[in-house]
């Protein structure tokens, strides 16, 4: 009975996974998808340009750019423009913002690979002596933002992770610049203990922002990523808060570089 038994249970549980497996991937092909409200911010007008090659979007102000430029790494199988809106945000403010693209969005080694290094030194090098550069990321781009601010870039001038727990495989707590930690309570990739138990890898003089109520996904214009928590506060309030923290610390970054580069008085 059980040898006839078998082969049906076989069949059952194969149906099932790849089942599974399907609903998984067309969830995924959703949730992270860009929504309209990020696809149209990629748009030029009269306040920003907006251009794209080579896996680099560059958000310019109209006018002088005000230093530094924020270079932002999105989050891992991520539509790179479900961060448009954040780049936007940032750039009428007089902020150049470069959002580089992770190849093959993370996946397969993309965020480790020689591609990857090549998009952030040209990104580095385009802006020549205009200034200093703020690293920031969401959640896996979080982590190739500390890895380049490990290498401590010249340029670097302030550092802000948002929705993870990194660094965690690298020591940044020696950095003397500034830098903002932002999460959600209710992140359900980096949560809060994962998060705080990394701390000491920041330095002291790290600003933190905790969402209350914000989840993973909320920190960027897209859909409900797996495995994250239902969130208590509303998408505007959670990326609102994160906006006023990355622009709070581009001025801090640029307040920062001013005093670095003053005379000391005899």
């Amino acid at each position: 009975m059980a040898r006839k038994l078998w082969p049906v249970i076989r069949r059952v549980w194969i149906t099932v996974g790849l089942g599974a497996t399907a609903i998984f991937v067309v969830w995924s092909l959703v949730a992270y998808r860009a929504n309209s409200e990020a696809r149209q911010a990629t748009e030029s007008d009269s306040d920003v340009t907006v251009t794209h090659a080579d896996g680099i979007w560059r958000f310019e102000p109209t006018g002088v750019a005000t230093n530094p430029t924020l270079v932002f790494f999105p989050g891992a199988l991520v539509d790179p423009r479900a961060y448009a809106p954040l780049a936007r945000a940032v750039a009428r403010k007089r902020f150049r913002v470069i959002l580089v693209e992770l190849p093959r969005r993370g996946m397969f080694g993309g965020a480790e690979s020689p591609e990857l290094r090549m998009r952030v030194n040209s990104a580095l090098a385009s802006l020549g002596d205009s200034g200093s550069v703020v690293l920031g990321g969401h959640s896996r781009g979080a982590v190739v933002a500390s890895a380049v601010a490990a290498g401590r870039p010249p340029t670097l001038g302030g550092l802000v992770l948002i929705g993870t727990s990194h660094p965690r495989d690298v020591d940044l707590s020696g950095l003397n610049v500034p830098v903002t930690k932002i999460a959600g309570t209710r992140d359900g990739l980096a949560t809060p203990a994962e998060v705080s138990g990394n701390a000491s890898l920041l330095p002291p003089q790290t600003h933190w922002i905790w969402v209350d109520g914000g989840n993973h996904s909320q920190f960027g214009w897209y859909g409900f990523q797996p495995m994250d928590r239902r969130p208590r506060v509303s998408a505007a309030e959670q990326r609102s808060a994160m906006i006023d923290g990355v622009l709070d610390l581009l001025r801090a970054a640029d307040t920062a570089a001013d005093s670095r580069t003053e005379p000391v008085a005899s």
